[in-house]
């Protein structure tokens, strides 16, 4: 029930993204409005791509949510990754955009006009941007959300960004040097284009059953050695991440001679240990007989874990 619980709350919060997400679009599209500056227009350009984000992060975490049925016995989590996958190519897409933008300024640049006005209006929306992006993030981990977590860092780089012009465009009226606004939409489009690459590849990385993180993985090994009393050890222990739930394999060695209902119990001791310390772990455990292999692979195992 707590993975339940989580996957609705990270549900809520990105439904409350799509509205954050609009409001913020709107006051930077506001203040480009104001000031001309296409520095200003890139910025708004990829607050487009986070009101998208928003939308497909909410439609998707409501779908990974789903249970498990005939055609996903194992549920629908890795849905999840799908979202930060598409958020990653609207990135690449808006940084084309900022782009094309940019070119034509640079051949006829200018100042922007009512700057301080257009300014302050851009520093709300980043603002906005920043207290969402560190609520999005903490809450990613909390809910093991790789959606939530994707939108959050995507979002904290449009903060980053903001700041930049900002600080480039305060540059470019002291001096007068009016080449800086595109050329920093140009910048901007490139630290874009990073952003969207990171968010990709740590998609990719979740879709190819990556392990847990290693001081999960100790977590785990110490909820077993402390709780396999009754059992001779255990030996391939593997998990993996599928968006919000934690897969945990591994073979518990038991006497040849030990009843069926006694290594049932030590592996219901041993599943609790592990939702302990991981809330909502699918886990397996092969029973197997003692035998010489055996034994000795599972000394060298559960001594390791120990330590």
């Amino acid at each position: 029930m707590a993975t339940e619980t989580h996957q609705n709350k990270a549900q809520r919060l990105a439904f409350w993204g799509i509205p954050l997400a609009f409001l913020v679009l709107g006051l930077k599209m506001l203040a480009w409005w104001v000031t001309g500056s296409v520095a200003l227009l890139s910025d708004g350009l990829e607050s487009i791509v986070n009101v998208i984000a928003a939308i497909v992060a909410f439609v998707v975490i409501g779908y990974a949510a789903k249970p498990a049925d005939a055609d996903h016995p194992f549920g629908h989590y890795k849905a999840e990754y799908f979202s930060a996958v598409i958020e990653g190519v609207l990135i690449v897409v808006a940084a084309l955009l900022i782009v094309a933008e940019a070119i034509p300024a640079v051949l006829e640049p200018r100042l922007p006009d009512a700057p301080a006005l257009g300014f302050a209006i851009n520093f709300l929306a980043g603002i906005v941007n920043a207290v969402w992006a560190y609520v999005l993030i903490r809450a990613g981990r909390a809910y093991r959300s790789p959606a939530l977590s994707a939108d959050g860092h995507h979002i904290l780089s449009d903060v980053v960004t903001s700041v930049g012009v900002l600080v480039g465009l305060v540059l470019a009226i002291l001096t007068g040097y009016a080449m800086l606004d595109p050329l920093l939409a140009v910048l901007v489009a490139g630290n874009i284009l990073y952003q969207g690459w990171k968010v990709i590849a740590r998609s990719i990385d979740g879709l190819m059953d990556r392990a847990v993180a290693a001081e999960e993985e100790d977590a785990i090994k110490r909820a077993i050695a402390a709780n396999a009393t009754g059992s001779l050890g255990v030996h391939d222990l593997k998990t993996r991440e599928a968006g919000s739930a934690i897969f945990v394999d591994f073979h518990m060695v038991v006497p040849a001679a030990m009843p069926v209902g006694d290594a049932h119990d030590i592996c219901d001791r041993l599943e609790d240990a592990i939702r302990e310390v991981n809330p909502g772990a699918k886990i397996a455990i092969h029973v197997e007989p003692d035998s010489e292999k055996a034994h000795g692979i599972r000394v060298k195992v559960i001594e390791g874990m120990k330590r």
